[in-house]
Formats: C-alpha cells, structure tokens, sequence
C-alpha cells in the first residue's frame, strides 16, 4: 500500500510539473464521469400480461460495481393485492439504504384458469433474470435481498429455497409469510385444500407429487438457503406461529443464519409502533450484514 501511494504521489507530481511548465496550454481537461442521477421507472414489463410490470428506483451515483438490488414482494393470497401495497417500504428504504437499487414488482394474481404455483415463483424469476441482464445499462450490481410479505414472503422464501441456484440472493425477509402446508392449521382444514388445489399447477410437478409439501418453504430447506429473518405475530388468524418456529429450526437444523422475532398480535395489522420500529431495526441490521456495499 505504502509504495502505491507513493507511486500516485510521483506520478501526481509528475502530471502537475509537465502542465505547469508546458507554455502552449493552460487548461486541464477532466474527464472524469459525472456521477449518474437517480432515476425512476414505473410500470416497466418483464412479460406479456400486463401485471408483470415491477417500479425500479436507482440512486444517484451508482455504479456497476457497488449498487446492489432489494426487491420488494406484496401479499394479499396469491390472488389479490399489488405493489402499491409495498410504497411505505420503499420510503423506508430510500431513506436508510439511499445507495441501493429498490424494486417493487407485481406478478400476475391466481383465479380460476390461471393457477399461482409454480407461475408466480417463475414471475419472481423472471424479475431477476432481467435486471441482471440489465446491469450494464442499469448500473447496478446484480446482487438481490428480498423482501416480502404474507403471500409474498411465501414467494420470496420458495423462490430462493428452491430456485435460486446461482445465488443471486443474498437474503430474504420473511414477514407473516405461510412457509408449512402440512402444519395442522392447513391441513386439517379441508376449504385449505380445495384452495391449494386451486392455486397448483398439477401439470407443472411431477405425477404423484405432494402438492401441500412441494410448495411449502419449509420443506425446501437446505444449507444452500440465504439468511433469513423472520416476523410473525402470536395471534395471527392467517398464518399460525408454528410455521415461523418450525422454519426457524429447519434453518438451524442445517446451518443457516437466521433471526426470528414474535409480537403480541395478528397478521402485521395490529402489531404496536414499538413493534414496528423493532422490525424497521433488525431489518436494517440484517440487509447491512449480508447485503453490504
């Protein structure tokens, strides 16, 4: 390091002597690159139906080297909800994380004909795919941490846990997210299981398959998953605590780092502003620690 400095010292001296003693010229050119302005781009298509659109916020001065992705996952049941639902997240941060890429995507909604599994895993993909394909022109660094939550924390953890062989993402934040189809709370439920054999794509798996199990995060677990945190509330009508305790110990159970927070209340909607901030907080800590610049 020290004989590189001083190199940059001699050389430095060097350039300033030859202009200083040079008569025929008095102006030094810099062609040093403007830092790059942010930019916003809303509703951008990665797809041919018109809800695979997704919002992406680039910061000012970016560069291929340094900017990193965090995408942002809405809920809402696999059949409802938009990215809409995300824009206080992506307030939250544009305001800690100013030099990160944010991007806040729809994917196309389950109804009848049009099943959620695996298409909306795909979707997610997809979403991925593109923008690495896109980090010369974006400049950014195609390194992800995702964020999702209820249904799109669901996508998020099986989008990693099961298709992210690359590595691409370095984190994923799951909050209230449904990770266990086999849990009781489910399975013992039979309007549960004419909804999941609404929202699988059976032609997609292989015959025989145990559709509750192959769409289930919990099931997927092995020491390649990302680090992942974890909220859920103890009194969640929607998705019981049990599946964010039994995730936690099949994360443990290979290896892998994890955080898991329980708060007095229900499905994110009544969780106090101490809660909040406390989620606000450990999120920071965990997208610092393994999504640094």
């Amino acid at each position: 390091m020290k004989n590189f400095l001083q190199k940059l010292i001699f050389v430095t001296s060097l350039v300033f002597f030859t202009v200083s003693c040079n008569s025929d010229s008095n102006d030094v050119v810099d062609d040093t690159p403007a830092p790059l302005e942010a930019a916003v781009f809303l509703n951008v298509s990665y797809g041919t139906n018109a809800q695979q659109i997704y919002d992406i916020y680039l910061p000012e001065g970016r560069t291929k080297e340094n900017t990193k992705v965090i995408v942002l996952i809405h809920g809402g049941g696999w059949t409802a909800g938009d990215k809409a639902n995300m824009n206080n997240f992506v307030v939250y941060l544009q305001e800690n994380f100013p030099d990160y890429a944010i991007v806040n995507t729809n994917y196309v909604l389950a109804e009848i004909g049009i099943p959620a599994f695996p298409n909306q895993f795909l979707d997610l993909e997809s979403v991925l795919f593109q923008i690495k394909s896109q980090e010369e022109e974006l400049q950014i660094k195609a390194e992800f941490g995702l964020i999702g939550t209820s249904a799109g924390a669901h996508i998020a953890l099986m989008y990693d846990y099961s298709y992210d062989v690359t590595n691409q993402v370095k984190f994923v934040a799951d909050i209230v997210g449904p990770t266990d189809f086999l849990d009781p709370f489910y399975a013992d439920d039979p309007n549960f299981a004419v909804a999941l054999q609404a929202l699988v794509d059976e032609g997609a798996y292989p015959e025989g398959t145990n559709f509750a199990e192959a769409v289930s995060p919990l099931h997927q677990v092995t020491a390649m998953s990302s680090p992942t945190i974890m909220f859920y509330g103890n009194q969640d009508p929607l998705v019981p605590l049990s599946n964010g305790v039994n995730l936690e110990a099949a994360l443990n159970n290979v290896g892998v780092l994890n955080s898991f927070t329980v708060y007095n209340g229900g499905h994110g909607d009544n969780w106090s502003a101490a809660d909040f901030l406390d989620v606000q907080v450990k999120l920071r800590a965990f997208i610092q620690t393994h999504l640094p610049l």
